[in-house]
């Protein structure tokens, strides 16, 4: 687990943190570095809490790989359906398309974003 106060110049750290986590994953490793900075990018710019957490991991059998994002907000993500000028909005579509699944949770006083992949 990495943990970090939240700070553009993080992402990049949480990116290849869990990049080196997963580099035995049979994912594409373009799909986990984009779905980490997307979930990073919106803890750091929406959730404006003191620490994000950042955790990669497999299930017991490898069957399931996960990447989660913790902070101290209890608001849930919103998954936007953004007009075609507008500049933001598309970081939960691209989670969407390169993860099996994604979602969120509360937990401890905050809420977990995670994003998982299915073993091919």
């Amino acid at each position: 687990m990495i943990v970090f106060k939240p700070d553009v110049e993080k992402i990049k750290s949480a990116r290849d943190h869990v990049a080196e986590i997963a580099a035995d994953w049979p994912i594409n490793e373009y799909f986990v570095r984009v779905v980490t900075s997307e979930l990073v990018t919106n803890s750091v710019r929406h959730a404006r809490t003191d620490e994000i957490r950042v955790d990669a991991y497999s299930n017991t059998d490898a069957s399931v790989y996960t990447v989660e994002v913790w902070d101290a907000d209890v608001r849930l993500p919103v998954l936007r359906s953004p007009q075609p000028g507008s500049p933001c909005g598309r970081g939960l579509l691209l989670v969407a398309k390169l993860a099996t699944n994604w979602g969120a949770d509360h937990d401890h006083g905050g809420k977990i974003v995670y994003a998982e992949w299915t073993r091919p």
